[in-house]
Formats: C-alpha cells, structure tokens, sequence
C-alpha cells in the first residue's frame, strides 16, 4: 500500500511540474523553473491528503481532482499555443469545447464552450497556458454545483468476480474484439467451441428469470422461443438517432467502434440495408457452465455490429439479464431487469426498481481476474420484445442523462425451414 502511494504521489509531483513550468513559461526560464517546483509541490501534497482521505471503493475528492485537470489543460494549453499561434481567447474556448465533451453528459457538452467564452475577459492578456488551466478549472466548478448526480461512481476496486454477480467479467485480450471474440475466450477458459452454434438461444430458459413482479408462464410462446431458440429467427434493423447526438457518434464510430470492432451500430439506414448476420457461439466448460456469445454483424462483409457474452443469475428470489461486451482488458455490462409487457411481451430494463439493474464498466486484472468496476447511472436502455401478426417486432432505446438519443427498430421472422 505504502508503495502504490508513493507511486501516485510521484506521478502528481510529475504531472505538477509540467502544469506549473507551463504556467509560468510566460515570463522567463526562472519563472518556468520555480513554476515546476511549486506545482509539483502543491499536487503531491494534494495527491497525499486525498489519496489519505479516500475510502475503499471511491474515487479521491473532488478538489483534488478539479486542480489535476487544471495542471493537465495548462501544458495542453501551451502546446496549442505554440504550435497554433492561436490566441489565448481561442485557446480557452477550445478548451471549454475539450472539457465539455469529456463531460459526456449533453448538458455538459453545452456547458463547456460556454465557460471558455465566460472567462475571456478575465484571460485577456495572459498565456494560453493560463487561459486553458483556469477555462478548465471554471468549467469544473461549474459542472460540480449545476450537476450534483454523479457521472460514474466507483463501485469496487480488485473485487472477485463472485462478489459482484450482475458483471459480466470478460475482457478481450487484445485490441480488437470482433467476431472471433468467443473462439478466442474459448482457449482461454479450456472449453469446447461451437461456431454457429444450433437451436440455442440468448437465455437457456426464461424459467431462470421468474421472481418479483415477472412470471415467465405469461409470456407470449413466440416470444419466448425467440429468447431459448435465437437462432431460428432473422433480424432486420432499422436505426433512429436522434440529430443531437449524430456528429458524437460519427466521431465514437470511426475513432472507437470499428477499430474495436465492438458496438458498431448503423448510422442510417443506408447502412443498415447491408443486411445483419445473427449467431449465437457457445464454448461449454468443464464445470458444466455454457457460455453465450451472441454476435451480430453486417452480412456484406462480416463487419461487427455487436458482440454480447449473454447470462443470467438469481438473486434474492429473482433473476437479471446480464449482457457483457468485451472491451481491451475489460468489459461494459448492461444488467437488465425482466418485466411483462402488455399482450405478452417482454421488457428487459436497467431503470429497474432492484439495485442491480444498470450499467458498469470494468477493468479485469489479467493475472488474478479481479475487478474494478465503474457504475454509469446516466445510461439507460430498455428492450421490448412483442408479438406482431405471426413475426416479432422489438424497440431497443437508449438514453443519457434521461434525453433519448437512439431507438433501434427490430423486426424478427422465424427463418425459412427453421424448427417450430
């Protein structure tokens, strides 16, 4: 313990003295000199008391963490400075641009450009440096009093996977995902690999998730085949994104999802019309335990749209949906809770009314397999499933922050020659 402190100490110290010899840079070589020395003394220090203060499984003060963005943006903000020649008024709005979109949250991303145009009569004639280290910090204070929910919280630090049963522990070990996902897990967990795997589906069985207000038995017989036997039906999908959030997920799509080949969902419907290729891989481990990859990708040239590792489990009289989506070293898990949809249907939800719904990013440790694991309130998503004059039809939506931003249109038919 006592050396991961010194670590995190050394690496404030460092990353002080880089944000102060940048803010002093403005004037001399001493002043950059006795710029690095007292940065690097003040975020140690802070470093120190924060990282004593902390509790197990949270993250250290906000204080501390508003003064290291400000000692990040202000070596940022120098560098911009350098090599743009832009001025320090277009250097705090960039900044504010930055920092707002880090912000994620819609609101955020508003606010941001709007603090870097606030600050401008107050930076007027000073670095760049400076203008980006206090557009940040201002914009930072700001978000802390107008945003009070948290973004993320840390739920557990190096937990074993048995104590946090709604996380889906697979991670991918290298950098790209992609279709071949659940081959590759299957040497690493000594199992049997079926491709393609026959008449099986996403859940072995919605018996497994009666309890609370869900009673399997009312469910619609089409609509359970199609969660016990996926791989009977075919997927047309048809995406609905909200204007809002389309730049976003432009620049997500072509900097993350395809080079991840993880969650790459159609941006229009152009795209959407290459078609979805849907199977389910399986690698069934010694102890018994089947694990479920269910992998959609684009039918023109295999190109992955999702890959999900499917499972349920029980707790406290009641089962959840847990779908992980293996990430490089980690995964992202939506826990839903099932609920009976009129007529039949089958809502799967993370707004659920038990703790455990909702979403969460982790880290798996690749030597012991312990996690860390992130809660991310601010996403939601909801899946209704519900029979339609002989075929299936379901809407996927998703929110952030509670705004809408995406709602795919499924319709699901059984395919020709499939087993009844």
């Amino acid at each position: 313990m006592a050396a991961k402190l010194t670590e995190q100490v050394s690496t404030a110290a460092v990353l002080g003295a880089l944000g102060g010899a940048a803010l002093g840079a403005g004037r001399d070589r001493r002043a950059a000199g006795l710029g690095a020395v007292a940065g690097a003394a003040v975020l140690a220090a802070s470093e120190y008391v924060a990282r004593r203060r902390q509790r197990p499984d949270e993250i250290p003060a906000l204080p501390h963490r508003i003064l290291a963005s400000g000692a990040v943006a202000a070596p940022l903000g120098w560098a911009a400075g350098a090599l743009t020649r832009q001025s320090a008024a277009r250097v705090a709005l960039a900044a504010g641009g930055v920092a707002g979109g880090l912000g994620v949250r819609p609101q955020k991303v508003l606010l941001g450009p709007a603090v870097g145009l606030a600050v401008r009569p107050v930076i007027a004639g000073s670095t760049p440096a400076r203008a980006a280290a206090l557009t940040v910090v201002a914009y930072r204070l700001a978000a802390a009093a107008l945003f009070r929910d948290p973004q993320v919280s840390l739920l557990a630090e190096r937990a074993a996977p048995a104590d946090l049963p709604f996380v889906v522990p697979l991670a991918a070990q290298g950098r790209y995902v992609g279709t071949d996902f659940v081959r590759a897990l299957a040497e690493q967990l000594d199992g049997e690999y079926t491709r393609d795997a026959a008449d099986v589906g996403i859940v072995a069985s919605l018996d497994e998730l009666a309890g609370g207000d869900f009673y399997p038995a009312a469910v619609d017989p089409l609509v359970r085949e199609f969660y016990e036997h996926t791989t009977r039906f075919a997927l047309d999908i048809v995406p609905e994104w909200r204007a809002w959030v389309r730049p976003g997920y432009l620049l997500y799509r072509t900097a993350l999802a395809r080079p991840l080949g993880q969650a790459n969902v159609p941006m229009n419907q152009r795209q959407a019309q290459r078609g979805v290729v849907s199977r389910i891989d399986t690698v069934d481990q010694p102890d018994g335990a089947r694990v479920r990859g269910w992998i959609r990708s684009y039918a023109d040239d295999d190109e992955p749209i999702y890959v999900g590792i499917y499972t349920t489990y029980r707790r406290d009289g009641r089962g959840w949906v847990s779908v992980g989506f293996p990430l490089p070293g980690g995964s992202f898990t939506a826990t839903l809770e099932p609920r009976l949809r009129p007529g039949g249907g089958l809502t799967l939800t993370s707004h659920g009314a038990a703790a455990d719904a909702g979403h969460y990013l982790s880290v798996v440790d690749p030597d012991t397999g312990e996690l860390t694991t992130l809660a991310v309130p601010g996403f939601g998503e909801e899946l209704q499933v519900w029979a339609d004059g002989g075929e299936l039809r379901a809407d996927h939506a998703f929110t952030l922050f509670g705004l809408p931003f995406l709602v795919l249109r499924y319709t699901i038919r059984r395919k020709p020659h499939a087993v009844p």
